[in-house]
Parts: C-alpha cells; sequence; structure tokens
C-alpha cells in the first residue's frame, strides 16, 4: 500500500528531492547542447558563405574579368573596360557579403537556456536581501577616493 505525503520519511523526501534536482540539472545541461549546436550549425553556414563569396569573388576577379575587360576594351578605352568589371565583380562579392551578415543575425545566443537557469536562481535564492551582509555600526564604509 503506497504511503501518503505526510506517512514518508524525510529521507525518502530528501531522495526524491534530489532525484529531481539531478534530473533538472541534466535537462538544464541537455538544452544548453542543443541551442549550442543550433546556433554553432548557423555560424558554421555562415561562414561558409563568407568563405565562398571570397574564393567566388577571387576567382571571378582573376578569370573572368579578364575576359570581359578584353571584350569591352573593343568598345571603350582599356582602362574604362577594366574598371567597370572591377566595379560589377565587387558588388557581387558585397552581396555576398550581405546574405552572410543576415545568416548571422537569426543566432537565438541559448535565451531559453539563460532565462530557465535565472528562473532556478529565483528560486533558489528568493529573498537577496536577507543574505546580504550588513556594515558593522562601528566602521564607516569606504569610498571610491579612499576616505
Amino acid at each position: 500500500m503506497p504511503q501518503t505525503p505526510e506517512e514518508e520519511s524525510l529521507g525518502s523526501l530528501v531522495a526524491q528531492a534530489s532525484s529531481h534536482i539531478s534530473a533538472l540539472i541534466r535537462s538544464e545541461i541537455e538544452l544548453a547542447k542543443a541551442e549550442f549546436r543550433f546556433d554553432a550549425k548557423r555560424v558554421g553556414t555562415a561562414v561558409g558563405m563568407f568563405a565562398a563569396a571570397a574564393f567566388m569573388a577571387h576567382l571571378c576577379l582573376i578569370l573572368a574579368s579578364f575576359t570581359i575587360a578584353y571584350a569591352l576594351a573593343q568598345v571603350l578605352p582599356n582602362w574604362l573596360a577594366f574598371l567597370i568589371v572591377t566595379v560589377f565583380y565587387l558588388l557581387v562579392a558585397g552581396l555576398a557579403v550581405l546574405f552572410g551578415v543576415r545568416r548571422l543575425k537569426g543566432l537565438a545566443g541559448m535565451k531559453r537556456t539563460a532565462r530557465s537557469i535565472k528562473g532556478l536562481k529565483e528560486i533558489a535564492t528568493p529573498d537577496e536581501q536577507e543574505r546580504l551582509p550588513t556594515p558593522a555600526p562601528d566602521r564607516e564604509p569606504v569610498t571610491r577616493d579612499g576616505t
């Protein structure tokens, strides 16, 4: 026959509380790991986009720019043809960087874990004012200037 809460011993209540606290801590750690993995994946994707943008800009600048510039040089002066090609590829690289930055702005930053831990801290220390030591009446508090 199961015991009622009034009949349970203090030892069994402490054991239950201990197991519940252990389970809660394990759950918090798992939540933090999951949020970290999610954010790390997004950062990895953004870094990959930055790397791809740099590589593409480099290759395009070296290979395609000469071809296009020589084609434009048939109608325009050589310096103007090369300038047009350079500006075009800089715009393409800038767009790739912009997309990478937009991906980084969506990071969650482990907000749920921080909120949950803050709630646990408030439960563990309900009244912070009672725990602060009071200064001794025979001493003056020290200020920043040392007086």
